[in-house]
């Protein structure tokens, strides 16, 4: 046997030791059990902090005086509340399309860029989450007042004989809630798409599929899950804004969340109560919603 020989046969053998040493050496798997005290800090937090103030809240709008559901018969005769209800409907699924045009494309670069590029690059879209959101309110009021940044500079162009009224407007509005919440909908979406096969879109590619072809049948359908993630969140978001509006909208244009802490500033426990859990179901209905639509997506598209 040849000096090579036998080094081969001392690295074969020295391999097999350490993978059996390497396999008897093995954790065990974890119980359930072991799981659930890992998670039993977190459980306890959330018990805690937010299903006991949202059960307590409930219950204010079902029992101020004894058991009855007559705060929420109270608000559903308002027509005050469907008017504000209609008007926080309109600007949040408004500003969740807006999110969804800006933010998709905008991910979709990203993803496609090298990673070492992509996270630098991903730092600039969660520089807005450094800043208050009170700090970028006041900014946008800063740039749309009658005399602000934007009108002078459309002045100054001739683009307007006189400036714009352009704050305290649904325009804007939308414009400054978008501006908040277009990193919730990047995030999602940018994710899905870091974990797509893109060798699938390069073999229909190299079949004779032209790129628009390609993006709307392989990868919009694989992005669907992240889009709805990002739908979801965004109008999750929108419908409970509450500084924004404020600040930069006009008094015509009332949310929903203004309408329920003006109902707590005048006292008004049951009714406001009663707009919250209105509120929270609408918003657990348009997430299960939306979870369906994917789910019946995939199960339609074969997929697990």
């Amino acid at each position: 046997m040849t000096g090579l020989e036998v080094t081969r046969e001392t690295l074969l053998a020295a391999r097999d030791v350490d993978t059996n040493a390497a396999r008897g050496t093995r954790a065990p798997p974890m119980r359930p059990s072991g799981y659930l005290l890992l998670t039993l800090p977190l459980i306890v937090f959330l018990v805690g902090f937010y299903v006991y103030p949202v059960a307590d809240m409930l219950a204010r709008g079902v029992h101020p005086e004894g058991w009855s559901l007559a705060p929420f018969a109270e608000v559903l005769q308002d027509e005050s509340f469907w008017r504000v209800m209609q008007i926080t409907l309109e600007i949040s699924v408004t500003v969740t399309i807006a999110c969804l045009l800006l933010g998709y494309p905008l991910a979709y670069w990203l993803a496609r860029l090298p990673p070492a590029r992509a996270n630098l690059l991903l730092i600039l879209v969660l520089i807005p989450f450094w800043t208050s959101i009170l700090v970028r309110s006041y900014a946008w009021m800063a740039l749309l007042e009658r005399h602000g940044i934007i009108n002078n500079m459309l002045l100054w162009l001739h683009a307007l004989p006189r400036p714009a009224k352009l704050l305290n407007t649904r325009f804007s509005v939308c414009l400054a809630m978008t501006h908040v919440l277009l990193p919730f909908m990047v995030l999602p979406i940018f994710a899905n798409l870091r974990g797509l096969d893109w060798r699938l879109v390069r073999a229909a590619e190299s079949l004779g599929s032209r790129p628009f072809a390609s993006f709307r049948q392989i990868t919009l359908p694989l992005s669907r899950p992240g889009i709805a993630a990002g739908v979801t969140v965004v109008f999750t978001l929108a419908v409970g804004f509450y500084i924004t509006p404020v600040l930069v909208g006009a008094s015509s244009d009332v949310m929903i969340s203004v309408l329920i802490s003006d109902r707590v500033g005048q006292l008004q426990w049951p009714q406001a109560s009663a707009m919250a859990a209105i509120l929270l179901a609408l918003v657990l209905f348009v997430t299960v919603l939306l979870g369906r639509a994917i789910r019946g997506r995939r199960l339609a598209a074969g997929a697990p």
